[in-house]
């Protein structure tokens, strides 16, 4: 979800009844309380799309995590075999995919738990949005009966808006978080410096491959 789609969720649950006590001064409260209403329905359709993309990306890594996990699996069966054949070459590329596949899932799995975390937060702002509508139409209704009594007692219609406003002030607050990612920064660093850095990493893998290759022998 957005940060401006989630900051407007959050002034839509959290305000805006001030403006709407104002224009009922000015004599258009119910236009503007109707499109407030409209306006809240448009942001429901907005988070249920961003909920949609958010279901679709977890299915997917999901999908890609089970996927990995099978390879992985069989990548075993296949090193295994290569080792009994005593084709350490071809054991030690399924070593070296295994090592791929590794490096991938926590990829996967942290992608997999942040996409829940926006759906469970998308559905606590569709639901904290449809109970605002509920409310600005409960208050709508408060506003036109206090006008039917104001008119049945000769105007005063002022005691019925000071009670939508005093309505108003228990939808405050609902929303102050907004949604934000941290950037790690590199800073740069020469060509020999990253040339030798990739040398070390280059080792350190090729290490690591020779380790298991050594311990499924052992193992044989």
């Amino acid at each position: 979800m957005s940060e401006t789609l989630s900051r407007r969720v959050g002034r839509l649950v959290s305000g805006g009844f001030h403006a709407l006590i104002d224009a009922a001064e000015n004599l258009a409260p119910e236009a503007v309380m109707n499109e407030s209403v409209r306006e809240i329905e448009r942001a429901i359709d907005e988070v249920r799309a961003e909920l949609g993309k958010v279901l679709a990306q977890k299915h997917l890594a999901a999908k890609k995590m089970a996927d990995e996990s099978n390879r992985h699996e069989a990548l075993s069966d296949q090193i295994r075999a290569a080792v009994s054949a005593a084709r350490d070459d071809l054991a030690e590329s399924g070593i070296a995919e295994q090592m791929d596949i590794e490096a991938r899932l926590p990829v996967l799995e942290n992608t997999i738990a942040d996409c829940a975390a926006q759906e469970k937060e998308l559905e606590g702002f569709i639901a904290a949005l449809q109970a605002k509508k509920r409310e600005m139409q409960q208050q709508l209704q408060d506003w036109r009966a206090a006008q039917q009594s104001a008119a049945a007692d000769g105007g005063a219609g002022g005691s019925g808006l000071e009670r939508i406003a005093r309505n108003a002030e228990k939808s405050g607050n609902a929303f102050d978080r907004v949604m934000g990612r941290q950037n790690a920064v590199h800073s740069g660093s020469d060509a020999a410096q990253l040339a030798k850095l990739k040398e070390l990493e280059d080792l350190s893998r090729s290490n690591r491959i020779a380790e298991r290759l050594a311990a499924l022998k052992a193992q044989k």
